[in-house]
């Protein structure tokens, strides 16, 4: 479990890797609590400033790898390139998707600038580098709007897991589906529901078709119950502008207790869960059960080497006890018009996961809905049940892989 993500830009033309490494060194002033560098302290690990500069490379390996962050000589994130693609990839320590895509995005505009010479109109929501730093940019949004005495979310139960059998370590292999947006979204609109509840409703369509096809007893089929982890990005909701993290998740889910759920019937599931869940009140709980989880004295000061000894066991038995998998939604992402014609793709992948075996992320840019699988498992039936059931609605599904 790396925790890093990546985000791929495709080119319609070859990296240029030192031009890449130019645009780098212009903007990384300007994310200043992005070039850091990992210290170690006797309670915690923490991040410092450095003056150090990060480096351009060429990828060689499978995507998300772990970052051995050498105190002192590492970033907490990476600038990688092959043949016609940029990737960037980040610890999520450092920040979620939206932090990672202001960077992205302002990365490619002064990589054009330097070697097109092209200086866009709008910039849109990349950064400009020759602004001030704003603190906001980099405070920590959750103890900003932490609520004292607010009572924490219930603990998550156990749910169905993929018995699929894990790949080598350091393995991690990408299934992206690319579809046209409108087809779906007029889909989704007919449903009465928002594109992420539409794919998400595909979603559980698909795990649970795979559970009611398995092998497994009837008895075992009926005890399962699939919760999908859904990030929600707070910065609305909370007037933030933070490049930090600033996400909490929830767990809508299907009890198959119950019976088999149609589509209509999980998307009124959907639907209910995040009215009940997705409000101030109830997001504060989560704001509340993170902030409070750093103030308590005794973790607080308990020595690193014992904390780094228990952490891995009490993750691996509570870390994702309580979802199937996850979908994130990164929205609709754009560059300036003047980079279009340069830009043929954009695709996001999610962290590898032992429990989760496999993770679902959508971002669209030009009309295509990018639907990026990222797995710890060869196994690609849940894949395949669910591009099938998008080619059932008549919506053609272009399929990349790496793997091999």
């Amino acid at each position: 479990m790396s925790t890093v993500y990546r985000i791929t830009v495709g080119l319609t033309e070859a990296v240029d890797p030192v031009i890449l490494q130019m645009a780098l060194e212009k903007i990384i002033h300007r994310f200043p609590y992005f070039q850091v560098t990992l210290k170690r302290g006797f309670f915690w690990y923490y991040y410092q400033h450095t003056e150090a500069l990060p480096k351009v490379e060429e990828e060689t390996f499978y995507p998300c790898k772990t970052m051995r962050q050498r105190q002192g000589k590492t970033f907490p994130f990476r600038v990688l390139y092959y043949k016609s693609y940029v990737h960037i990839e980040f610890n999520h320590s450092t920040c979620d998707g939206s932090g990672g895509l202001m960077f992205l995005q302002t990365l490619i505009i002064e990589y054009f600038r330097e070697q097109k010479g092209i200086v866009p109109e709008d910039r849109g929501k990349s950064m400009d580098i020759l602004s001030e730093v704003d603190p906001r940019e980099f405070e920590d949004s959750f103890k900003v709007h932490y609520k004292e005495g607010v009572p924490p979310p219930p603990g998550s139960k156990k749910v169905f897991h993929f018995p699929f059998e894990l790949l080598d370590k350091g393995e991690y292999l990408l299934l992206t589906g690319i579809v046209p947006v409108e087809p779906i979204l007029g889909l989704a609109r007919k449903y009465g529901c928002t594109l992420t509840q539409f794919v998400l409703a595909l979603y559980f369509e698909s795990i649970q078709e795979y559970i009611q096809t398995s092998s497994m007893s009837e008895k075992k089929k009926h005890r399962q119950t699939i919760a999908i982890n859904v990030p929600v990005d707070l910065r609305k909701m909370f007037s933030s502008i933070t490049l930090r993290n600033f996400f909490i998740s929830l767990n809508p889910e299907i009890d198959l207790a119950l019976g088999f759920y149609t589509r209509e019937e999980i998307i009124a599931q959907i639907k209910g869960y995040m009215g009940l869940y997705l409000n101030p009140k109830n997001i504060n709980r989560y704001i509340s059960r993170n902030v409070r989880n750093e103030q308590v004295i005794f973790l607080r000061i308990i020595p690193l080497w014992f904390k780094k000894l228990m952490m891995p066991v009490i993750y691996k038995r509570y870390g994702e006890r309580g979802y199937t998998s996850g979908l994130s939604n990164l929205g609709n992402v754009t560059f300036p018009k003047e980079l279009m014609p340069y830009i043929k793709s954009l695709e996001v992948y999610p962290p590898p996961s032992v429990e989760s075996r496999l993770k679902l992320v959508m971002v669209t840019y030009n009309k295509n809905l990018s639907l990026s699988f990222g797995k710890t498992t060869r196994e690609t039936v849940i894949e395949r049940i669910f591009f099938r059931k998008i080619r059932q609605l008549g919506i053609h599904v272009k399929i990349e892989t790496n793997k091999r």
